[in-house]
């Protein structure tokens, strides 16, 4: 595997890691598994990218991403509810005047999930 999609696929796993001890942990922070669930998904998006040399700007933005990997693969058509959800944790509770509560963290989880199990197929990445 090139170095560099085993680093972008790397940094995904890290902040999925980050996610599911949040999720695990008494008192998990809500905010941090809605953000790091988020990351995970711009990073596995952009592994797929970088995998079918898709140049993709410096971009945040799940969905603008998603359209770019669906040249490579209409089958991530699927994933848009899922990216579309997640998109707002790039930046909703990073900052004071709101917080994600446990059914925020739940979904944002929950939709990581599934974002990670179809990336990391059509990554050819075997669990």
């Amino acid at each position: 595997m090139n170095m560099l999609l085993a680093e972008w696929i790397s940094k995904a796993e890290g902040d999925y890691a980050v996610a599911r001890r949040e999720m695990e942990a008494s008192g998990g922070n809500c905010d941090a598994i809605c953000f790091h669930s988020q990351q995970m998904a711009e990073k596995y998006l952009k592994a797929f990218l970088f995998k079918n040399r898709v140049d993709f700007p410096k971009v945040h933005n799940l969905v603008e991403l998603l359209e770019l990997c669906l040249v490579n693969d209409s089958s991530l058509e699927t994933c848009r509810d899922f990216l579309d959800r997640l998109e707002d944790y790039a930046v909703l509770y990073r900052y004071p005047g709101a917080s994600a509560d446990q059914s925020d963290a739940d979904i944002a989880f929950r939709d990581a999930g599934k974002i990670r199990t179809i990336m990391r197929s059509k990554l050819d990445i075997n669990d």
